[in-house]
């Protein structure tokens, strides 16, 4: 039961923190609308005109648009697992909103070959302001200043300017997608108006609020489907031993039964006793398996490996579905049990032995 209660609350919590770190980054750029390629899930393949801008930001009630381009690149320092590369503007409001460390500072329109590291990615790769790294196959690129974000995703990112990034993936003039903030973001029905005339500007553009971008993202959603398929799976595992633990214990208790039904204890108070037995029991799973979980999604998130990718903070909602399930899941394992225990005779049960 710890085994199947770990594996739901590690990798249902694991895919929620991707989620609400993807979503945090925008919540804290205050973006309201994403604008990409239609009929296009991953944002990486989305191909738009970067002068498209200039026209969204002419829509009443477009506050700020911008413009970015986004990019995996795998450095050598972390092996195969790939590192998301923002490429924005200089004076793009999401620069100007970027937490820079003391020491470092943002990235200006003159620099070249400078970048900015998140907090986790500048710890993984062992590099503070004022060193280099080589990026884009051959390229050194200078440190020019380490940020942090509240985003584990985001903290384990790099951001170079948009005309470095144009030429590295041989894109120039094009871009993945707008970022729009908006003059009244808690208006649904003007977050809608805009997003349809963001698209009437051509035909493969597609404007989508921000939380409706992010729950409908195709990597996001392969998480969270994995990662259920992996806990039901575990689940079924622990029913059946949670059957197999309460039949035994039935089995190896028929004398002690059959004493108690003699000395006048109803079949429901039978019932009764199997099923606390079973709850507690389940209890005990549930902490078990809480605690592997936190400490088994801590260490994963330490990993340099794992750098920006695992959030190891276990939202309490996910900790409870954890203990809910576990419960559910005893109640279930021991309901034939203790039908089966409480359908003794007396006279049966003390001719067992």
């Amino acid at each position: 039961m710890a085994v199947a209660v770990g594996a739901v609350v590690a990798l249902v919590g694991i895919a929620g923190g991707f989620e609400r770190s993807f979503l945090a980054i925008y919540q804290r750029q205050q973006v309201d609308i994403l604008v990409q390629q239609r009929g296009i899930k991953q944002r990486l393949t989305s191909v738009l005109d970067a002068k498209l801008g200039e026209k969204i930001a002419r829509i009443p009630g477009v506050k700020q648009v911008n413009s970015g381009l986004v990019d995996f690149i795998a450095l050598d320092e972390l092996g195969p697992v790939g590192v998301l590369v923002q490429g924005w503007e200089a004076d793009s409001p999401l620069m100007q909103a970027l937490d820079i460390l003391p020491g470092g500072r943002r990235l200006t329109s003159d620099d070249a070959q400078k970048l900015l590291l998140g907090e986790r990615l500048a710890i993984s790769l062992d590099k503070k302001v004022g060193d280099q790294l080589t990026i884009f196959d051959d390229e050194t690129y200078t440190v020019a200043g380490i940020f942090h974000s509240p985003s584990v995703y985001e903290n384990g990112s790099m951001v170079v300017l948009l005309r470095d990034l144009q030429r590295f993936m041989g894109r120039p003039g094009q871009v993945s997608g707008f970022a729009v903030i908006t003059e009244h973001a808690a208006d649904e029905d003007q977050i809608r108006r805009i997003c349809r005339e963001i698209e009437s500007l051509g035909k493969n553009i597609e404007a989508v609020p921000t939380a409706e971008f992010v729950n409908s993202t195709n990597e996001i959603r392969f998480v969270h489907a994995m990662a259920w398929i992996t806990s039901v799976v575990a689940l079924i595992i622990g029913a059946v031993g949670m059957l197999n633990t309460m039949i035994m214990s039935v089995f190896e208790r028929t004398r002690e039964i059959g004493i108690l039904r003699a000395i006048g204890w109803r079949r429901r108070r039978i019932v009764r006793m199997i099923l606390m037995e079973a709850v507690l029991l389940s209890l005990a799973g549930g902490v078990l398996g809480a605690l592997a979980a936190m400490a088994l999604t801590n260490f994963l998130g330490r990993q340099p490996a794992a750098a920006g990718m695992i959030d190891p903070r276990l939202a309490p909602s996910v900790i409870l579905l954890g203990f809910a399930i576990a419960l559910g899941v005893g109640v279930l394992g021991a309901a034939y049990p203790a039908y089966r225990g409480a359908r003794l005779l007396p006279t049966e049960a003390l001719r067992h032995e």
